[in-house]
């Protein structure tokens, strides 16, 4: 199933996308507490027996699938490309850092460069959202087990305040609006393999980024599992998978984003994304 959030931002409403490519009004929220009590199955029932009102959603915002993540945890440089692009070996151990959930925007909101800002980049990733509690998860079979579904998420990233400012990466990734997430979430039934998805990202129409999520150097199933080990994943988190080559801070002499700039980002099977860079 696809399931989406329509609506001006703080009032959308759910939804799921049937068999003919209609919306369907669902009578609750998408948030952790839709994942813990078998929110998926409910809806899934409820399709298939015809009881979900049609929506008319022409003209509607598409808002993030899922309503403010309890967390969102990033995985750095696990892409093998990625790492070769910015100098840096592929981990040995998943790198962890935290991005503040206050950062979700919809998929074509707009991005605000922060004020002071010269460096702001663009990370097409492959997000994983929980849908069930995982702690000390032993086996990558639990791992996914424990995923609701995928989406795409744009890791927007302030390159100097993440690298060049002390500190840890959350400065650099925890400004207004550097999450745009959706359009929709895709259950993990319908998704197929994670390893076997293409990402591309554009800026202004020029692609920049264009890979597969088998050149990840820890698969999605082995992220959750290792991840489960040092914190309670909840139902409603999110975690961003990395990003594959073609970012501004892996390639010398590429302007990083400014105002007016349009991105737009894919993966397969999972939507498209737009966004229209402004100014904090």
């Amino acid at each position: 199933m696809k399931l989406l959030r329509v609506g001006p931002a703080g009032q959308e409403r759910a939804a799921v996308v049937d068999g003919a490519g209609g919306l369907r009004e669902i009578p609750e929220e998408i948030d952790g507490a839709f994942f813990a009590s078998g929110g998926v199955a409910r809806v899934r029932a409820a399709l298939e027996s015809g009881g979900l009102p049609l929506l008319d959603a022409a003209g509607l915002r598409v808002g993030p699938p899922v309503a403010r993540p309890g967390k969102i945890v990033c995985i750095g440089l696990n892409y093998r490309d990625h790492a070769e692009e910015t100098g840096a070996a592929p981990p040995a151990e998943p790198v962890v850092f935290m991005k503040a959930p206050n950062t979700v925007v919809g998929p074509d909101d707009e991005v605000l460069i922060p004020r002071g800002s010269v460096k702001t980049d663009w990370e097409v990733e492959l997000a994983v959202v929980i849908g069930s509690t995982a702690r000390y998860l032993e086996t990558r079979e639990e791992a996914l087990a424990a995923v609701a579904g995928y989406t795409i998420s744009n890791d927007v990233s302030e390159r100097e305040f993440q690298l060049e400012r002390g500190g840890q990466w959350d400065k650099g990734k925890s400004c207004e609006t550097f999450n745009p997430l959706g359009p929709w979430l895709v259950t993990a039934d319908e998704a197929g393999d994670p390893q076997d998805l293409g990402l591309r990202l554009w800026v202004d129409g020029e692609l920049r980024q264009d890979g597969t999520t088998r050149n990840m150097v820890f698969p999605v199933a082995e992220i959750v599992r290792y991840l489960s080990h040092f914190m309670v994943l909840e139902p409603g988190d999110v975690i961003n998978t990395g990003t594959p080559a073609g970012v501004a801070l892996g390639m010398p002499g590429t302007p990083y984003l400014r105002a007016g700039q349009v991105m737009e980002l894919e993966i397969d099977g999972l939507g498209r994304q737009r966004q229209r860079v402004g100014q904090a």
